[in-house]
C-alpha cells in the first residue's frame, strides 16, 4: 500500500509582505479623502435631529391645540423644544425637551427667525403653521447643509448643496 502525503502549501513571507505594502498604499491613499467623511457625517446627524424635533413640534401643536418652539442658540450651539402653557414657554419633560448640542467645530446660523432674548426660534402653532425662515449647520470644511420653511404652511425641508433661492416676502 502505498500512503499519499500531501503538502500544505502556505504563504511565504515575501508574499505577506507584499500584500501589507499594497495594503498600506490602499489607506494611505483612501485615508486623507474619509477624514472629511465623518465631519459631514456629523453634519448630517444634528440636521436629521434638528429636523426630527420640527416634524415632531408640527405635529404636537396640531394634536394638542398648543404652540410649540424649536428654540436655537447659535452661540452655545444648542437647540431645544419649549411648549407655551399658560401664555409662557416651558420646558418640555420629556426626552424631547432635552437640551442638543451640536457636535464640536459645527458651527449653527439662522436667518429670518423670531428672536426671545438671545435664543432664535421657529414657532408651530395648533393651526399647523410654522415660522418660516433659515437654519444652516456649516462643517469645519465649510460645508453648509441648509433647513428653510419657505412660508408659514410648508415645513421645514433639507437644503444640501443648493442655494436657498426664494422671495424675500415672506
Amino acid at each position: 500500500m502505498h500512503l499519499k502525503t500531501d503538502h500544505c502549501r502556505a504563504f511565504t513571507l515575501i508574499e505577506l509582505i507584499l500584500v501589507m505594502v499594497i495594503l498600506c498604499a490602499v489607506l494611505g491613499m483612501a485615508g486623507p479623502s474619509m477624514r472629511g467623511f465623518f465631519s459631514q457625517r456629523q453634519v448630517e446627524d444634528a440636521a436629521a435631529s434638528i429636523m426630527a424635533l420640527a416634524q415632531f413640534a408640527k405635529s404636537q401643536a396640531v394634536c394638542e391645540g398648543r404652540t410649540y418652539r424649536l428654540n436655537l442658540d447659535t452661540d452655545d450651539r444648542t437647540y431645544w423644544l419649549t411648549v407655551q402653557d399658560q401664555g409662557a414657554f416651558r420646558d418640555l419633560r420629556t426626552e424631547w425637551g432635552r437640551v442638543f448640542l451640536l457636535p464640536p467645530e459645527v458651527a449653527l446660523k439662522t436667518w429670518d427667525l423670531d428672536m426671545d432674548g438671545r435664543h432664535y426660534y421657529a414657532e408651530f402653532s395648533a393651526l399647523g403653521r410654522t415660522t418660516p425662515g433659515t437654519i444652516q449647520l456649516i462643517s469645519p470644511k465649510g460645508d453648509v447643509l441648509s433647513m428653510a420653511c419657505r412660508s408659514a404652511t410648508e415645513s421645514f425641508a433639507v437644503w444640501e448643496g443648493r442655494e436657498l433661492q426664494y422671495e424675500t416676502e415672506l
